[in-house]
């Protein structure tokens, strides 16, 4: 598992947890229960923050990553091009060659 998935599922596992802790905080509130709700409230809050580092962590590994492709990407089409340069000006050589040949046959 990638660490940019693994924190992504963890994010939604906190995010899931501070739904069901709103959920609970709002039926102790109907309730008349403020001390329980306040609790869950607190729970739900904290839940939400490490969802949010979570995700933050996770869409910079993601960056982090896209970053890398790209900047290989480069280095990959650099080498191509002087690759087909080369091969090109072999090739160029090569008829030079052929060409020389020829006249002084």
């Amino acid at each position: 598992m990638s660490k940019t998935w693994e924190h992504y599922h963890h994010a939604a596992h906190h995010h899931e947890r501070a739904a069901y802790h709103y959920k609970e905080a709002a039926n102790y509130e109907k309730a008349d229960e403020h001390e329980k709700a306040a609790h869950h409230a607190y729970l739900a809050h904290g839940y939400t923050q490490h969802a949010i580092d979570c995700d933050a962590e996770a869409a910079k590994l993601l960056a982090d990553h896209i970053s890398h492709i790209d900047h290989c990407e480069s280095f990959v089409i650099v080498a191509y091009e002087e690759g087909d340069n080369r091969q090109r000006a072999a090739s160029e050589r090569s008829q030079e060659k052929e060409c020389r040949f020829l006249k002084e046959a």
